[in-house]
């Protein structure tokens, strides 16, 4: 025999199993991770006390400015993401929250995820040396580059360590630096025939630039609008596709003629 139940138990009862999920749901880690603005590093000087550019086998030249290339900083794929840092990451324009699966390649190990971005990091080095030295007509079997960034993977840095061993070797082929003098940020993929690939994560990316400096980003042209979604103030994108496009927009940008824009 069934009794009924007056009013307020009833909603007692039922508002039991909301309130147990809303708990599990604060409670229970969830498969997201948390990115910030990561580490931003100058190609053409030092990273932990190291050059991050060495070159042998052909006379190089003193630079001005910086090359930034810049990173995010993300939760790890074991991190203890909470609904918490979630929702406070959806409301901040300095975080992004995305699906773990989209950060990390889905099961696999911390270990294997380093290991994973080292090997890219590695050969988005040689691919940077190649395209950089094949831009400038130099013999790879002469001129020998050695690029090393600590604590650093992925293959986002390609592009600025191309503009990097260039502006080393050559300049802006006049005597002059790449960068006039600026501190100019930016990221991008890059193969071994100089074309710039998306990186991923370019809004942050240019949080980080603007906070160590940097007046003009160079961002994948196929990556404006995300670039302008939270663009810092002062800070000017440049949009690219190939390595050799990006030179011509630096020599632009300090002689002031037409530079490309998002």
């Amino acid at each position: 025999m069934l009794s009924r139940l007056s009013r307020p138990k009833a909603v007692a009862v039922c508002a039991a199993p909301v309130v147990a999920l809303l708990a599990t749901a604060v409670l229970a880690p969830l498969p997201f991770a948390v990115a910030q603005p990561g580490m931003t590093a100058d190609v053409l000087g030092e990273n932990k006390g190291r050059p991050v550019i060495t070159i042998t086998g052909a006379p190089t030249r003193g630079t001005t400015g910086q090359l930034r290339m810049t990173t995010i900083a993300a939760t790890g794929p074991d991190a203890d993401v909470r609904l918490g840092n979630v929702l406070d990451g959806w409301f901040r324009t300095d975080q992004a929250v995305m699906p773990v699966d989209a950060v990390y390649p889905s099961g696999e190990s911390t270990e294997e995820i380093e290991q994973y971005n080292a090997e890219q990091m590695r050969k988005s080095q040689d691919a940077a040396t190649d395209a950089a030295l094949s831009y400038l007509d130099e013999d790879p079997d002469r001129v020998r580059v050695k690029l090393e960034l600590a604590d650093v993977g992925g293959p986002s840095a390609g592009l600025l360590f191309s503009l990097g061993i260039i502006d080393k070797l050559d300049g802006d082929g006049s005597g002059g630096d790449l960068t006039g003098g600026r501190t100019i940020a930016g990221t991008g993929t890059i193969n071994a025939q100089g074309a710039v690939g998306p990186v991923g994560g370019v809004a942050l990316k240019t949080q980080a630039a603007k906070r160590d400096g940097a007046t003009v980003f160079l961002v994948p042209k196929a990556e404006c609008a995300d670039a302008q979604a939270e663009l810092p103030k002062g800070l000017r994108l440049i949009p690219v596709t190939t390595l050799e496009s990006t030179v011509e927009s630096l020599r632009a940008l300090e002689k002031g003629g037409s530079v490309p824009s998002c």
